[in-house]
């Protein structure tokens, strides 16, 4: 059996999405497995276990310049790979347009999504030919994800963990420094998501002075934050630098611990088996939190206020104290 398996972003999400991958090539039929993801994510699919194929996009790209012949080429191209691979069935667990357009451009004659009030944009309705319903036990992302298994017969293993340690597997040996390196992830995808950055700078200056070296992490357009918080936190705070997706793997798996909000390389962090400090503000944890058996979740507000929502009811605050104790309890379990 083929299936194409469209979560186009991001690194969270596609962290939230693994468990899926793995689950749709574990029966006893044989399943290849392709995956449609947008290209700057490709390195957390093109190696998967699971995949057989990974398909990169790029539709920001291309919304910019939606009449060059160049944007011409690559869609055609993307396209003509899918029909090549031949799918019969396409999963859309991320239920937006761009994403279900991609499993209909397929040409599965089968197009599964999750029900309306499951999905973010109703329209993406439009290119299913049937849509599944969660069961009330899936309420976080990864089980939503994995109710989707329904659509070839399968039991969902509710709970399951991602795993993103094949990241590794290429990687350059690496081994963690003398004093306790700690990843501090101060941004996030979201307004009104993220834990204050004079919280982080302070967060920091006390990992110092317990003996720990903080280095302020970020991504694209992430670089002025970082640079206010070790500034901030002064001597001993490490500004990262520029990571590709393996090389923040590398960076996150060195670590004594990582502390951050709900941001994708939290996630990472929470996959590849480290000691993993999530600070929650404003989404709800119980759907959106990250998962592993090294994870401490800080919530600072309540439950999500719908089925499809992430967005927790009411916000509150996550003082440096309890985070820095959390942090503290982490690093020393990893000694």
């Amino acid at each position: 059996m083929r299936i194409v398996l469209t979560r186009l972003s991001a690194l969270g999400d596609i962290v939230h999405t693994w468990p899926l991958a793995a689950a749709l090539v574990a029966g006893r039929e044989t399943v290849e497995l392709a995956w449609v993801v947008e290209e700057r994510f490709l390195p957390l699919v093109a190696s998967h276990p699971a995949v057989t194929r990974a398909v990169p996009v790029a539709t920001r790209r291309w919304r910019r310049h939606p009449g060059a012949a160049a944007t011409r080429r690559e869609v055609v191209a993307a396209r003509a790979a899918l029909r090549k691979f031949s799918p019969d069935l396409a999963l859309d667990p991320q239920g937006l347009v761009k994403s279900a357009l991609w499993a209909a451009l397929a040409g599965a004659p089968d197009r599964v999504g999750l029900e309306r009030a499951y999905r973010r944009e109703l329209l993406a309705g439009v290119c299913y030919t049937r849509t599944l319903a969660p069961p009330p036990e899936a309420r976080h992302v990864v089980d939503i994800n994995l109710s989707l298994l329904a659509a070839v017969g399968r039991p969902a293993p509710f709970g399951a963990v991602p795993d993103g340690r094949f990241l590794l597997a290429t990687a350059a040996a690496h081994r963690r420094d003398s004093a306790a390196k700690v990843a501090l992830l101060p941004a996030t995808g979201g307004v009104g998501k993220a834990w204050p950055a004079e919280s982080f700078a302070e967060l920091a200056r006390r990992a110092v002075s317990a003996g720990m070296a903080p280095v302020v992490v970020w991504g694209p357009g992430e670089r002025v934050l970082a640079e206010g918080i070790a500034f901030a936190g002064g001597q001993g705070v490490a500004l990262a630098p520029a990571t590709s997706i393996p090389e923040l793997a590398v960076l996150l798996s060195g670590c004594a611990a990582v502390v951050g909000g709900d941001t994708g390389p939290v996630h990472l962090a929470a996959s590849l088996g480290v000691p993993t400090v999530a600070v929650f503000v404003a989404t709800d944890p119980a759907r959106n939190g990250p998962r592993g058996e090294r994870v401490r979740v800080l919530a600072a507000a309540g439950a999500a206020a719908g089925r499809g929502s992430a967005r927790a009811e009411g916000a509150g605050e996550v003082g440096v104290a309890t985070v820095f104790e959390a942090l503290m309890e982490s690093a020393v379990a990893t000694g």
